[in-house]
């Protein structure tokens, strides 16, 4: 009784309150995991990325079709030389913590990204010698060489502001209570629970954001996932599993939302990254464990075919994607003579696998097809953010992961490629390939770049520190009441626009 009479009275007085107070729009968002670091400088998993973009607005960002727009940067003019980007801010951009976000804000941020131990941020801008504040809105990155790939960098990590003032007090501890720009803004996080996300009136785009608050929570089993959309638990979960396409397109309280993938789904050789590296260091086994392998076969089973087999790590409908470089077929015979030519007719080795049913089942289908040739890989599942940091300690021999990937090819090659480059958790190093990297990056011609990634990737594809896989169809499922939601081919979940029936 007594819950009931108080309950009684609240409702009395909001309706008396003329507005006192009113009913929050609330969205909330299944994850397909927890996140690492929020921190912009620091985070390395996809979902993290996926985060940030909720809260950390960037300089610049992607539309649907893959152009590249301005978010908190107005407009940029390069220099003709190519060694000098000038950038122009929008006027009166305020951090979540009410400080300015003007020029020397930016000017701090890139120098962040820079020099923070443990940057993954820093490959991505070394080209960077100086950066001048103009004035209030408008600064001046000077760089050693011109640089094709900075203002799509400037549309992912690198490129989202963080607030000067928590950043400086804060430092490595920056992500337990994240500072920036976005739409919304960070109220909490409970280790592996919920995140919550409260609207930022002075967000500079807010008219276009209809949402009060958000929810995130990840759920690793995406029929779970599924499940919880279908409940009425979550309003929008991000990648939908393509086994469950056909169940989302048959319930009518749900919407599906599609895009093509721009990155690519692979499995990682040690090749070079500690004590761990040594079974992996033989080139023939490599290659045995590729000629393995039937990708056609393994996206039919393990997604319903609903993925392209891939042999490359620049997706299909770039204008880098070389057309000429076929999918690797298999040859279980060759895979034998390999190994017995390196002395392992009976290889046996430990391949990392999130938890997750889209890596679990392919992984097994991998494994079947990998014992025909002789070759033994034992599954060690492991979650996601655990996964990484072994990687990165080099505590693995192989592991089978995907990368989003970027609109320019720079972001699917060069930290993955260039010796010590902070995604190169493989030790991959070829001194050709550094060259041919770095001399895309400088290089301005598309036909020309084009030619020296062609050149990079056929001798990386020889030396096999990695397989690319598949590419994937991303799928999304919301709530039917969700209006303006669209999925990106970078697979990330946008909120401008979103609106709640």
């Amino acid at each position: 009784m007594r819950y009931k009479l108080a309950a009684t009275l609240t409702a009395a007085a909001l309706l008396l309150g003329g507005g006192m107070a009113s009913a929050q729009t609330v969205v909330r968002i299944g994850l397909n995991d927890d996140p690492d670091s929020i921190d912009p400088a620091l985070s390395q998993a996809f979902v993290t990325r996926l985060v940030l973009t909720t809260f950390c607005e960037k300089l610049f960002d992607i539309t649907s079709d893959l152009k590249i727009v301005p978010r908190l940067a107005e407009s940029y003019e390069w220099s003709p030389d190519g060694k000098q980007l000038t950038l122009k801010l929008r006027p009166n951009l305020v951090f979540h913590d009410g400080e300015p976000l003007d020029s020397e804000a930016v000017k701090y941020n890139f120098e962040r990204n820079m020099t923070i131990e443990g940057s993954f941020r820093r490959a991505e801008l070394e080209g960077i010698t100086s950066i001048e504040v103009v004035d209030p809105v408008t600064l001046r990155i000077n760089l050693a060489e011109p640089s094709a790939p900075l203002i799509s960098i400037l549309a992912d990590r690198a490129g989202m502001m963080v607030s000067p003032k928590v950043a400086k007090e804060l430092g490595a501890d920056f992500g337990t209570k994240p500072t920036c720009a976005g739409p919304f803004k960070f109220v909490s996080r409970v280790p592996q629970g919920r995140i919550i996300f409260e609207k930022f009136p002075e967000y500079w785009d807010a008219e276009n954001i209809h949402i009060d608050r958000v929810e995130m929570l990840a759920v690793n089993d995406p029929t779970v996932r599924l499940s919880n959309l279908q409940s009425g638990e979550f309003e929008i979960i991000e990648r939908l599993s393509p086994t469950d396409v056909k169940r989302v397109e048959s319930d009518s309280t749900l919407k599906l939302a599609k895009a093509p993938d721009i990155g690519y789904g692979y499995m990682q050789f040690n090749v070079g990254n500690g004590p761990r590296s040594e079974k992996m260091k033989d080139q023939r086994i490599r290659e045995a464990i590729d000629l393995s392998l039937d990708r056609e076969a393994l996206v039919n089973v393990a997604f319903e075919g609903l993925y392209a087999p891939g042999g490359q790590s620049i997706a299909p409908g770039s204008y880098f994607y070389d057309e000429s470089r076929p999918t690797p077929k298999r040859d279980v015979e060759r895979a034998k003579q390999l190994l017995k030519e390196a002395g392992q007719e009976n290889f046996t080795f430990e391949m990392l696998v999130r938890p997750d049913r889209d890596f679990q089942v392919p992984a097994q289908v991998m494994q079947a097809m990998m014992a025909e040739a002789g070759i033994n890989m034992v599954i060690n599942t492991t979650e996601n953010v655990t996964q990484l940091e072994a990687a990165r300690q080099g505590n693995f021999e192989a592991y089978i992961s995907f990368w989003s990937g970027r609109v320019d090819p720079d972001g699917n090659t060069y930290n993955f490629y260039v010796c010590g480059a902070p995604n190169n958790r493989m030790g991959y190093c070829n001194e050709q390939v550094d060259e041919l990297l770095k001399a895309a990056r400088a290089e301005l011609d598309p036909a020309k770049r084009k030619e020296l990634y062609k050149q990079a990737m056929d001798i990386k594809d020889h030396d096999r520190p990695d397989l690319s896989l598949w590419h994937r169809q991303l799928f999304a499922a919301t709530r039917a009441n969700v209006d303006g939601f669209a999925l990106y081919p970078d697979g990330l979940v946008r909120l401008q626009g979103v609106k709640i029936n």
